[in-house]
């Protein structure tokens, strides 16, 4: 993991974020044009090719879920339970914020109120991994929200089959249908439909970066939640800062991937040296050593700033999904930072720990986009409603204004529709 003295920080941002590859896209475009026009059939023939689902039905059936139980152990499952339930509190308190209101002026009553989204597709992760976890961060907000359908994909093992733990964590969570499919051939299936497979409504969720170019594709025509890439953490660290602990929170994040963007921002060049030499000894001695080597080779480093004010701008600037304040006083410095997915006060409160456990969804924008957006929520499956009703005098008291401005567009019309009605 390389030392950074970071001096034109424009400059160095530019030059030091991930650039998302876009070498698949002409071939996802093809597998998801194939999808919208042969359905079940191009479904069958890519998870043939790219998964491990061969034959069967693709939904997954009420007697697998319960045989799902006896292969998972009782810790696991309170385990689910717990994020579950912690993930519920937090959602259900964004929604009591979500109230219908009225507003009346001079006759014109407008009314807005918010009602859940008809359906939803949930892409979890799967495969040669398993991540029961963000079903758990999908699903739930979706349920609090209230919406009527929601629907699971994930890709199956090299045996044909959904995680257990997966399958236990949808029922749990009221799920209502899940397909034992993945990959871009899912995304279409759910966007587009398959006589198997219903459409939907919106599609969420995380996924490699084959399902990322999918999921831009197909939302022309219909809506996504957002592009989420591979993992990004950034910490920004003091002279007080533990080395091992920074170190180990990286460590976390890059075994996710190859391609994670973990990165450490300071002032201070003796603790960018012995965070730098904790991850190598730490390296030496853990599982998953290929995966969290290679990606903090390729795209870790700890810059090391001129000021408290450099570390701020340039932690702005790189806008990383999760963002530790592991300093003396983190509350002076999260107020200053606008544009992170997801900011992490203080030692005791590792990304590793809200990617499970603590109460906050794990779903998070990256690729620069949490400057415009935040983490998954019950907001993602609401509508804003709006109803307007006015009166006839209310129409007359905007009359000279509506003849004034519809002149100056071009669109007489338009008044003209208003003054029909002033006879």
């Amino acid at each position: 993991m390389k030392i950074i003295t970071v001096r034109d920080i424009d400059k160095f941002a530019n030059s030091i974020i991930p650039k998302p590859s876009k070498t698949n896209k002409k071939k996802i475009e093809s597998i998801v044009i194939d999808v919208r026009k042969n359905g079940d059939n191009a479904v069958k023939k890519y998870e043939k090719k790219f998964g491990g689902f061969k034959k069967g039905p693709m939904k997954v059936s009420k007697r697998e879920i319960q045989t799902s139980y006896h292969k998972v152990t009782k810790d696991q499952v309170n385990a689910l339970k717990i994020t579950k339930n912690r993930l519920t509190k937090t959602e259900l308190a964004i929604k009591k914020r979500l109230g219908n209101f009225e507003v009346t002026t001079d006759g014109v009553k407008i009314k807005k109120f918010f009602f859940p989204i008809s359906s939803v597709g949930c892409y979890v992760p799967g495969g040669s991994a398993r991540y029961p976890s963000s079903l758990v961060m999908s699903v739930i907000p979706a349920k609090v929200a209230g919406v009527k359908r929601i629907v699971v994909v994930s890709p199956t093992n090299k045996k044909g089959v959904i995680d257990s733990l997966t399958l236990v964590a949808a029922d749990l969570c009221g799920v209502d249908e899940i397909y034992k499919i993945g990959g871009a051939q899912a995304i279409a299936a759910l966007s587009y439909g398959t006589k198997s497979i219903p459409k939907v409504d919106k599609i969420i969720g995380p996924g490699s970066s084959f399902v990322s170019i999918a999921k831009s594709i197909i939302s022309d025509d219909t809506s996504i939640d957002m592009i989420a890439g591979p993992t990004e953490l950034g910490i920004i660290v003091d002279s007080t800062s533990k080395a091992d602990f920074v170190a180990s929170d990286l460590i976390s994040q890059a075994e996710h991937s190859k391609d994670t963007f973990c990165f450490v921002l300071t002032t201070s060049k003796n603790i960018a040296k012995g965070i730098t030499q904790s991850v190598k000894q730490k390296i030496k001695t853990i599982k998953r050593k290929e995966i969290v080597q290679k990606s903090l080779e390729n795209n870790g480093f700890v810059g090391v700033c001129k000021s408290e004010n450099d570390m701020i701008t340039l932690a702005n600037k790189l806008a990383p999904e999760h963002l530790e304040i592991i300093t003396k006083n983190p509350k002076v410095l999260a107020a200053k930072l606008t544009t992170a997915g997801l900011v992490l006060l203080g030692e005791n409160t590792p990304s590793s720990a809200s990617d499970y456990m603590l109460g906050s969804n794990h779903i998070l924008p990256t690729n620069g986009f949490g400057k415009v957006r935040g983490s998954l929520s019950v907001m993602d499956f609401m509508k804003l409603g709006t109803e307007v009703e006015s009166s006839k005098s209310a129409l007359r008291k905007i009359s000279k204004y509506m003849n004034a401005i519809c002149n100056s567009e071009g669109l007489p019309n338009h008044y003209e529709a208003v003054k029909s009605r002033l006879k």
